[in-house]
């Protein structure tokens, strides 16, 4: 699997935050992994950024730190997709109403 380079230092990163926010906390690798249902080889991944982890895994970790709530604000203030979108948005317009006159549709000849 792939992985650009800013791919690869956001993991890095993130997993730098995960480690930092279980220090803050004065917690050992061994408590959050099992309150997280992990095996601490695991944690210590997530800690090192590894792609190879799941995301749930990555979640989940978060949640027992109290700090989930930042996962879903990811991509919420998404402007260049926002941009696109609208430019894609096409305003229908509708055909005039024709107006009816009595005995054009009813098919008797007056």
């Amino acid at each position: 699997m792939y992985l650009s380079r800013d791919t690869v230092k956001s993991l890095a990163l993130l997993g730098e935050n995960i480690k930092l926010a279980r220090l803050r906390r004065r917690l050992r690798t061994t408590q959050i992994a099992e309150r997280a249902g992990i095996s601490r080889p695991t944690l210590l991944a997530i800690e090192k950024g590894s792609p190879k982890v799941a995301i749930g895994y990555y979640a989940q970790v978060l949640f027992v730190l109290g700090l989930i709530s930042d996962l879903k604000d990811v991509a919420l203030d998404d402007v260049f997709g926002r941009k696109i979108q609208d430019i894609g948005l096409v305003v229908k317009k509708r055909a005039p109403k024709r107006s009816k006159k009595s005995g054009d549709n009813d098919g008797n000849a007056k």
